[in-house]
Formats: structure tokens, sequence, C-alpha cells
């Protein structure tokens, strides 16, 4: 392969700076909500290396670099993509990325290196995670991606939950020697990115050929055990593993309290994409069987798993679809990108609302919704604005479905069944934010369990960390 050297010094930025933006191609709006696809259309070698010949270089450290969590050299890549380097500019995503097939899809780009990108002063930023999950997918289409596996060190690493923390661990533990087993609550791989991000966001088959490169590389899943429940960390030490990584991410959905929300009718978030987007094969038996979606839906939240849950209705049937938040758009946790996309295949949104109670019709289901209007307070000290319920403007919504997206808190049975190890907020899992340890000796943690609900790319860098801090106290 001929390596393209990092030298930038005869770029004319502006030069660069004047090249035509051209943007994405996706699928019509009437043909992408008919199925649960990709919404882009493939994208195009020749945009790419044109795409990438707009990223004018600036001095290191970039601000793209400095907005990415996981500290990629865009502007390299950008230019091993520019002059049609895919397969290096590939390796070198994945020099410091477990995933980029994965991020580069749903990273929201916007808030990160894409937001960061000098050129969105004219509101034409270097498309940066579609341009990463080109050459992932293309040096997965043109050869194998093995892991390189260290000698063996003899020591066995249990992690604890199959989503992009645990994910990222195991590879950077694996890449160590180590021996490796996941053990997962489900039956099969992925966490969130399996069965809580829908399809037409993230193929599945995207996120198991990942797995496959584990599995190659010896690392051992084994699934349907709910540690905690099952098999407790203290059990796992007494198995003979030498340290245990944490990754079960927060997937309790945060509940609204409000009466009439255990109507049949009205769903939580993660059940409602789990079911509705994933192959019945991948669900244990008593959680197979789509909810049905009414004509009607009301969805209840602003982050991106409203936004999911908003496009998902769609695609089930349903014919009027709106999203409540009980402030203004400004004050939504979601991407901007995935609301427009929303827009697009008609959802509506309507803002200052909150939910006083879900009253059920003559059948017993969900028939209306009670909500009230809000203006928006002072704001705190820390600056948010609360809403505060306007008196007397109290109306009524017709629903055949709700479905809540609150946010997400962890499961605590982790902390509740492992002596030693500190929790707070929920059960979020005490740690050193460098390195993922914990107050217990051995345990270790990474991803949203940590952090709270945070990003796929945020997870993924917290495994890797705990990889070489975990690598550290084994020797």
């Amino acid at each position: 392969m001929t390596k393209i050297q990092r030298d930038f010094s005869t770029v004319d930025r502006k030069a660069r700076m004047r090249l035509p933006f051209v943007g994405l191609s996706v699928r019509p709006v009437a043909e992408r909500v008919k199925d649960f696809e990709e919404v882009m259309l493939p994208l195009d070698f020749e945009w790419a290396k044109s795409e990438a010949a707009r990223c004018i270089h600036c001095p290191d450290p970039a601000p793209c670099y400095k907005a990415c969590p996981a500290h990629i050299d865009i502007s390299y890549a950008m230019w091993l993509i520019e002059h049609g380097e895919f397969l290096q500019a590939a390796q070198l995503y994945r020099q410091t990325s477990t995933m980029p097939e994965i991020c580069g899809r749903v990273c929201p780009h916007e808030q990160l290196c894409q937001g960061a990108c000098v050129r969105n002063k004219r509101n034409e930023p270097v498309l940066i995670g579609p341009l990463e999950y080109l050459v992932a997918d293309y040096e997965r289409q043109e050869e194998r991606v093995p892991l390189l596996v260290g000698e063996s060190t003899g020591t066995k690493v249990a992690v604890i939950g199959a989503g992009p923390a645990g994910l990222s661990c195991a590879e950077g533990l694996v890449q160590r020697g180590h021996w490796v087993t996941i053990f997962e609550a489900k039956p099969a791989p992925g966490g969130l990115l399996t069965y809580g991000i829908p399809n037409f966001k993230l193929a599945k088959s995207v996120v198991f050929a990942l797995c496959q490169d584990l599995k190659q590389a010896g690392v051992e899943f084994i699934f349907n055990t709910y540690i905690g429940r099952q098999k407790t960390v203290n059990d796992l030490f007494h198995d003979g593993f030498d340290a245990v990584f944490v990754g079960t991410g927060t997937g309790v959905d945060v509940p609204m309290d409000a009466p009439g929300e255990d109507l049949p009718g009205v769903h939580l978030a993660s059940d409602f994409l789990m079911h509705v987007n994933t192959d019945p094969t991948l669900l244990p038996p008593e959680l197979r069987g789509k909810p049905e979606v009414g004509r009607k839906v009301v969805v209840i939240g602003g982050d991106d798993t409203a936004s999911d849950c908003l496009r998902t209705a769609i695609r089930s049937g349903a014919k009027e679809v709106i999203c409540f938040f009980w402030c203004t758009e400004k004050e939504m946790p979601g991407g901007i990108h995935y609301r427009q996309l929303a827009r697009a295949e008609g959802a509506h949104y309507e803002f200052l609302v909150q939910i006083l109670q879900f009253i059920a019709g003559a059948d017993g289901r969900l028939a209306e919704i009670e909500c009230i209007r809000t203006r928006l307070g002072e704001p705190d000290a820390a600056g948010h604005a609360r809403p505060i319920p306007i008196e007397g403007s109290n109306f009524i919504v017709p629903a055949d479905t709700a479905i809540l997206s609150l946010g997400y808190r962890p499961d605590p049975i982790i902390g509740a069944t492992t002596p030693g190890l500190k929790t707070h907020k929920w059960g979020l899992i005490v740690h050193d934010q460098d390195t993922g340890a914990t107050s217990r000796m051995g345990v270790f943690v990474g991803g949203d369990i940590a952090s709270g609900p945070s990003l796929v790319v945020t997870a993924m860098v917290a495994g890797r960390k705990a990889a070489a801090t975990i690598d550290a106290y084994l020797y």
C-alpha cells in the first residue's frame, strides 16, 4: 500500500474554502418510511475524495481533533481519503477507535468533530461522519479486519455487558494477550447498538460483524446471563477471573409517575424500540411480540431516543405522530439532524407542554392524554430554565399510543450485589474518571454505568481506557 505522508505545508486553505459543498443524498421520504433500511444512499468514492478535499487542514491541534472524544487524527484521515487511500484511512481510524463504522453512523457529529469544523462559518462543514463509516465499511468489504492478539498472559478478565464499552474493553484486553469472556444478559451482543438503535440508523449486520472480529480473536461470549441475578461479581472472581470490567450501561427508563402511566398503549421508549426494531429471534421468548401501534402516536421527550421513537412509529403505520417537550427546542438534548429527518418523514413537534395524566377509553386502553401549557422560569444556578405550568391552560389530546422517552438510569443490581463497590445517583458506579478503577479491588467500569447516559463514542473511549488500566493492574 502506498503510504501518503502527513504533510500539509502546501495546502492552499483559501482555495479549499471555495470548493463547493455537495452534501449527502438520502432515500426519498415516501420510500424510506415504508421500511427500516438505512436512510442514506450508498456513498460514492469520487464524492468522498472531493468532500475530503474540502478540509483546510487547520494547524495542530485541529478543532475537529479536539472535539472528538477518541482524538482521531481527522485532518490526516481527510488527507488520505482525498488521495484515495481508503484502507490507510480506515486503519488510521482504528488506531484510536474500536468501531469507526458505528461511530461514523450514530455519533452526533454536529455536536462533536463536525460541529467544530471551521467551515461552519458558512454552514458547510466537512461531512466527517459519513466519510468515517465509508472507509471503515470499505476496509471490511476488501479485506478482513483482524485483531492482532497479544502473546498470552494467562490471565482471565470478565467483561459484563456486550455494549460499546464492553466490546471496546474486550478488544483492548485481547490485543494485550488476556483471555476475555463477555457476559451479556440478552441473547445477542451489542447492547444499545442492537436493542436500542433502530435499523434505519444502524444495521444490525454492522454490529455483528464487529462482534465476529472479537470471536475470531478468541473472545468468548456468554449470553442470557444476568450478572447480579444468576451470578455475582464475587462469583466471577471465585470462577478464576483475575479482573472484572462492568459496562452494563443505563438501561432502566426513567418513569413519568403520572396517573394512567400503566395503561395498555403507554410504552417505555427502550421497550418500544427493542420490540419493534429487533428480530424476535434476538429476544428472550417472554419478550417476543411487537406492540400494537395506533393511528395517533404521542412521544414525550426530546433526546435522540425520542426522535428514534417518532420515526419508528411512522414506519409502524401511525398516521399522526407528535412529540411533546416541556421546554423549547433550544433546550432539547437530542441532535438537530435527527429532528430534521423526523420532521421530513411527517413527525410534528410541540413545545412547552407537560403531561398531566393518561386517560383510558371504554376498552381500558389509552384514549386521551391531558396536558398543560408551560412557560420557562428564571434559570437556576446551573443556567437551566425550569418549565412552569400555566394555570388554566389544560387541554386534551386523543392518542392511541404514548411512548415515554424521559431518559435512563442504571440498573442498581451490580452495586447492590457487589460488597465494597461504591455507587451513587440511582446506582452509578463511583470510579476514577481517568482509569475506570472503582472502590472494589479488581473491578473496573466504563460507559454509561459510570458516567450516566452519554454517547456511544464516549462509552467506547472509556472501554479502551479501562483495558489499558486493567492490563497495568494485572502486571
